[in-house]
């Protein structure tokens, strides 16, 4: 009997030995020649200093089970569950000349929320990606990207868009996607030489996601990086309250009680994390508010929340695509106009149309970079103010923007109001927020010396943004171009 128990357990070690080597193991990668089918911009990445290159990334990946309840404070443990195949693909971006790469790479878990894979925080990020040579990595982390499936928007995976490049694909599952994104980080640990990289080295790995990717970045934190320890730091950009499931099941499309709807960050954070919050986040759109799963800024945590912010908006939209470094103050400024035509769609009111948005979230990647290498963590901010209602709402100032938060320019010293909220209809209305360009009453009211006093004023908030580190030095010029450009021309 005991040499027949000694037998079960001796198979049993080995079975469980087995799946979590898995996790160890390295996936296979193919260069693919030709273009990437990935929405970057309408300018050309080569003109920017970089290289792109794509790679098929083959292997087998582990999916997770939680042997408790998955608690509100994050507080996660993990098991490999579960193993299947998978052949995903991956998009990188690197500095052309290697004495520009400053030694981190970004790797994005791409958002798939409009039915395709979008790199949101290259369309956020990219200039200081590019001015401070980060090198990028795109992932290809869950189904819908590859396969189709439930989406706000039409079906434009990569199998749909270009059968021909990607039918040998095979994504089994978003249950199968933390692991896929933790195989991808490994990727870039060992480039170098012959690597995904090229010649380049990595010395730090840093995580990115956006919306529904921030959801299943917060699941990954809580409950599979304690396990894997793979990234650097976490720069987690507009959740919601909840997280995503460990199951596969989507967040989109089905049952909202189906997956987590209040997670904090475990407290016992094992790297620098930034948190990125927009009004829209904060009080939720159809989903539980980020406001219920608030807490204290931590040895390894910092969030920060930006007034007058949308989910998404104009820059995202319009400004990002032609956004290049280079592209005249005019032609930003232009794409910049507030405009009530959502992608076809016409909303109530004006999108939202603030720069502050793309500007904050530069400052959070290169707050988190210098947290990660230097150990400087990054500045705290204090949040925005709430209502004690239930629901809560902001509370306002006179021109109607939420107090407290990161203070710019653009809310305290306005020249429209700018709101996370203000259109309804339907969720994609919702995500965008609104603008409300001031009349010229309000406006003369504002500034009774014109343009020269709003332009002073601005540049004083502008500059005491810049000394508190939540907006950047390398931008103020370019700022104070735009809102030279901006500021309404008055009859």
């Amino acid at each position: 009997m005991l040499k027949f128990l000694c037998a079960i357990t001796g198979v049993l070690l080995a079975a469980a030995l087995t799946i979590d080597t898995a996790e160890a193991k390295s996936p296979e990668v193919a260069p693919i020649e030709g273009v990437p089918t990935l929405m970057t911009g309408t300018y050309d990445v080569a003109k920017l200093g970089y290289t792109t290159n794509e790679y098929f990334v083959s292997g087998v990946a582990n999916s997770y089970s939680a042997p408790q309840p998955l608690a509100s404070d994050g507080r996660w443990t993990a098991r490999v569950s579960g193993t299947a195949p998978y052949r995903t693909r991956i998009v990188v971006m690197r500095p052309t000349d290697p004495a520009k790469f400053n030694g981190t790479v970004i790797v994005e878990w791409l958002n798939v929320s409009g039915g395709l894979d979008a790199p949101a925080d290259w369309f956020m990020a990219h200039r200081e990606f590019v001015r401070s040579g980060f090198a990028y990595v795109a992932v290809s982390a869950q189904k819908v990207g590859i396969e189709g499936g439930a989406s706000l928007g039409a079906d434009m995976s990569l199998k749909k868009l270009n059968p021909t490049r990607y039918q040998s694909l095979s994504h089994p599952g978003d249950a199968f996607a933390f692991d896929i994104f933790s195989q991808a980080g490994r990727l870039v640990q060992r480039a170098g030489g012959k690597g995904i990289l090229g010649p380049l080295i990595a010395k730090n790995v840093i995580a990115a996601g956006e919306s529904q990717s921030a959801h299943f970045l917060t699941t990954y934190v809580n409950a599979v990086d304690p396990k894997v320890k793979v990234y650097d730091g976490f720069l987690i950009h507009s959740r919601f309250g909840g997280s995503a499931p460990l199951d596969g099941s989507s967040i989109i499309g089905g049952p909202i009680s189906s997956y987590p709807q209040l997670v904090k960050f475990r407290p016992d954070l094992r790297v620098p994390l930034i948190t990125v919050i927009t009004e829209t986040d904060l009080v939720g759109t159809g989903r539980q508010g980020f406001y219920v799963a608030r807490q204290p800024d931590a040895k390894n945590l910092r969030t920060w929340e930006i007034p007058g912010t949308a989910h998404a908006d104009t820059y995202m939209l319009q400004v990002a695509p032609i956004d290049t470094g280079s592209a005249p103050i005019e032609a930003l400024a232009a794409a910049y106009k507030p405009s009530d035509n959502l992608m076809g769609m016409k909303v109530a009111k004006p999108i939202n149309s603030a720069p502050q948005h793309h500007y904050v979230v530069q400052a959070a990647f290169a707050a988190l970079n210098r947290w990660v290498v230097t150990g400087k963590p990054a500045p705290a901010a204090q949040p925005i103010k709430l209502t004690s209602d239930a629901p809560p709402a902001l509370v306002l100032d006179a021109g109607g923007h939420a107090q407290g938060g990161i203070r710019t320019p653009w809310v305290d010293v306005p020249a429209m109001r700018l709101s996370g909220t203000g259109n309804g209809g339907n969720i994609m209305a919702a995500l965008f927020g609104s603008s409300e360009p001031f009349d010229v009453q309000t406006l003369a009211g504002l500034y009774p010396g014109g343009k020269p006093e709003y332009l002073s004023r601005f540049k004083l908030s502008l500059d005491a943004a810049i000394d508190k580190e939540f907006l950047l030095p390398a931008d103020r010029e370019e700022i104070l171009q735009l809102a030279d450009a901006m500021y309404p021309a008055l009859p």
